[in-house]
């Protein structure tokens, strides 16, 4: 009985082992409760598998939005909220909700480099998502000399899910128009 009500109330490992040690004890004894300690293993066992699997979400959401290094030294796939001023991209994801991208060294030929970041007030309220775009376009600095050696801005905002998820970052990436790679880092 005591291996079903620790499985109800969802602590796994207590039903796993109260439900063992039921049916050892129902083995030896002969004594009624089979079915209980059966049904307490399997819910705590479910229960387990349960928590595990929220642990595992929880920590990848924690590594997906950790920052990386401004200047990566091995290719590696990364969120898009994971990214920093200098990281280069290569490719550089088509428009739309970026999700994930490929983050390359600077000095390997890439498609894009971030230059710099907008950040929202972290307690700003949801500003539309034409708004968003709006301010991180016009954060969005790009030189004379850089239009002129044909770098065209790209600018990811914020999406009202990510905002609810807590990004507050907005991107300003470099790429050149023509599909030519780049060659080492666009920042001094």
């Amino acid at each position: 009985m005591a291996a079903l009500v620790t499985g109800v109330l969802g602590l796994g490992l207590v039903a796993v082992v109260l439900g063992i040690a039921a049916l050892v004890r129902i083995g030896r004894d002969g004594t009624r409760g089979r079915w209980l300690a059966i049904a307490g293993v399997a819910l705590g066992t479910i229960s387990t598998l349960v928590v595990a699997g929220l642990l595992v979400v929880a920590v990848n959401g924690v590594l997906e939005t950790r920052p990386l290094p401004p200047d990566v030294t091995a290719a590696r796939d990364a969120h898009a909220r994971q990214l920093v001023t200098g990281n280069c991209l290569d490719p550089l994801p088509d428009d739309g909700e970026v999700n994930d991208v490929r983050v390359v060294p600077c000095t390997d030929p890439h498609a894009a480099q971030v230059i710099s970041q907008y950040e929202f007030e972290s307690d700003a309220i949801w500003p539309g998502q034409a708004a968003a775009d709006r301010r991180v376009a016009t954060a969005c600095q790009v030189s004379a000399a850089e239009t002129e050696a044909g770098l065209t801005p790209v600018t990811w905002a914020p999406t009202e899910q990510s905002w609810e998820d807590g990004d507050r970052t907005g991107l300003c990436l470099l790429h050149r128009a023509d599909g030519t790679p780049l060659t080492g880092s666009l920042l001094p």
